[in-house]
C-alpha cells in the first residue's frame, strides 16, 4: 500500500537538507530546489517525496527537465 505523501514545513525541510533559508530560496530561484506549495494565505510547504528525490541527488536534481516541469505543476 503506498503511503500518502506528507507536507513538510520549513523548519523540517531546513533540518532534514541540512541547508540555510537563504540557500534553500536560492536554490528555489535557480531551479536546484522543488518549489513549495501554498497550504494556506499565510503558509506553505514542500511534498515529502520531492524533498527526498532532491536528497537522493541534490547535484542532479536541476538538471532533469521531467522535475523541473513537476516543480512548476505544483505551483
Amino acid at each position: 500500500m503506498v503511503e500518502p505523501d506528507r507536507i513538510l514545513r520549513i523548519r523540517t525541510v531546513l533540518q532534514r537538507t541540512g541547508l540555510t533559508r537563504s540557500t534553500l530560496y536560492r536554490k528555489i530561484q535557480d531551479g536546484s530546489f522543488p518549489r513549495q506549495l501554498q497550504i494556506s494565505v499565510h503558509g506553505a510547504g514542500w511534498r515529502e517525496s520531492a524533498i527526498n528525490r532532491w536528497i537522493a541527488d541534490p547535484a542532479g536534481y536541476g538538471r532533469d527537465p521531467a522535475r523541473v516541469l513537476e516543480s512548476i505543476d505544483a505551483r
